[in-house]
């Protein structure tokens, strides 16, 4: 073979071609290290976990990661004694294979509730509750469904005499909340019926979905693993914190800024439902309600929690604004919007590629801008995005055997005097 350097024209054609190939290379392994996300992308991306955030308990119920009360709970929101009827339980609405919600347009009690229900999940990690946050305790919002006529059609009245006449339920509320339910007053008792509740709804928690598996090999710098993970999905992130402008509300571990906006949503109100205010008509509602934060039953010593509604104001541009749902098994809680006017995650993206784009930025919908005009693949994207938040599958739950076994009151004698 004749030499290289005898043949300058031939070492030329052989530079190129090295560098051809060289630069296929790079682009491979751009694409092995997701170079398409960067630096900045990448450090919002690690800012979505880990998962599961660290909680501490909630310093308003005194209940609040207590394992009786946690057991108690779970029975009271499977039974549908609770109801005056004895027809509906709390699970009526909220079924764990549907992740916490119920597959339908909007909620089913003694009537049709005018509002889409939304899921149990990941609820221990947010201030404000309902959809227009009508309440700011997570025991506080339990005790509206028992009370308002649409749903479990119950009465303060009705809770108590339950809970104190069966022998087995006066027992394990005495383990849960040390007190008994016969020395409290009817409201009381529906209090610590909701902070039961609250305390096994606290210990409903998403488990890791491949969008996590992602993000930790990111962390750790594990180029095998982060390729696992589909094409699709990276090209939907993309989308997510750029174009389609998502991380504005959708941000953190938990996907939501857990505050409230209004995206224009009124416009797809068929008027099948009543005109609904949102977190104008919620925060009249939080205010005046005799269970808030500001409240006696409220169990934070420091008082510390009372300092975000003393601060609450109700002011125009509440009116049309929800609040933002977490994305977390957002593949399993449809229908979507607040009335469920989208049937699936395809039309939730066609509905914000038509969404002025200035509506996700401000807190009012008097702003004019031009639609976020996502393409269908964009949109596919997205959707994939979103798929790959969920956990492999809904969770199931095999409830409890009521009666067995039945409860033993501890005899152990806290230092406040109370049986614990």
């Amino acid at each position: 073979m004749m030499a290289l350097n005898q043949h300058p024209q031939g070492l030329t054609s052989v530079l190129w071609g090295m560098i051809f190939f060289m630069t296929i290379a790079l682009a491979q392994a751009k694409d092995v290290t997701h170079g398409e996300f960067t630096s900045n992308e990448q450090k919002v991306i690690l800012s979505h976990g880990p998962w599961p955030m660290p909680w501490s308990g909630d310093p308003t119920n005194k209940s609040s990661g207590n394992e009786s009360a946690i057991d108690l709970g779970e029975r009271l929101f499977f039974d549908k004694k609770m109801s005056l009827k004895a027809n509906l339980a709390c699970s009526s609405c909220h079924i764990p294979e549907y992740n916490w919600t119920d597959g339908l347009k909007r909620g089913v009690g003694q009537a049709e509730v005018p509002r889409n229900t939304s899921s149990m999940m990941n609820l221990r990690y947010q201030n404000w509750f309902a959809l227009d946050g009508a309440a700011d305790s997570l025991w506080s919002q339990n005790i509206r469904p028992m009370l308002d006529s649409k749903e479990l059609a119950s009465t303060a009245a009705h809770v108590a005499r339950y809970v104190r006449n069966d022998p087995d339920l006066a027992c394990r509320y005495e383990n849960s909340l040390n007190q008994k339910a016969q020395s409290q007053d009817e409201a009381s008792v529906l209090v610590g019926v909701g902070k039961v509740i609250a305390a096994f709804i606290e210990s409903l928690v998403t488990d890791l979905s491949p969008f996590d598996a992602y993000r930790n090999a990111l962390a750790r710098s594990d180029q095998s693993a982060a390729d696992l993970y589909p094409k699709a999905a990276r090209r939907g992130l993309k989308v997510f914190l750029g174009k389609g402008e998502c991380e504005n509300c959708h941000s953190g571990p938990l996907f939501t800024n857990g505050e409230f906006k209004n995206i224009g949503s009124a416009r797809l109100n068929d008027g099948t439902v009543p005109a609904d205010t949102g977190r104008f008509d919620g925060i009249h509602k939080v205010l005046g309600s005799q269970f808030n934060l500001a409240s006696q039953y409220n169990d934070d010593a420091s008082r510390r929690s009372v300092e975000r509604l003393t601060q609450l104001k109700v002011q125009s541009h509440h009116k049309g604004q929800f609040k933002v749902p977490s994305l977390r098994n957002v593949g399993y809680t449809g229908p979507y919007m607040h009335h469920g006017e989208l049937s699936n995650l395809e039309q939730v993206m066609a509905f914000y590629s038509a969404t002025d784009v200035n509506l996700l930025r401000s807190n009012t919908a008097s702003v004019v801008g031009k639609p976020l005009l996502l393409s269908r693949a964009e949109q596919d994207d997205l959707v994939a995005f979103l798929r790959s938040l969920d956990m492999e599958r809904a969770p199931s739950w095999r409830g409890k055997e009521y009666a067995d076994p039945p409860c033993n009151l501890k005899t152990v004698t806290a230092p406040n005097g109370y049986v614990k």
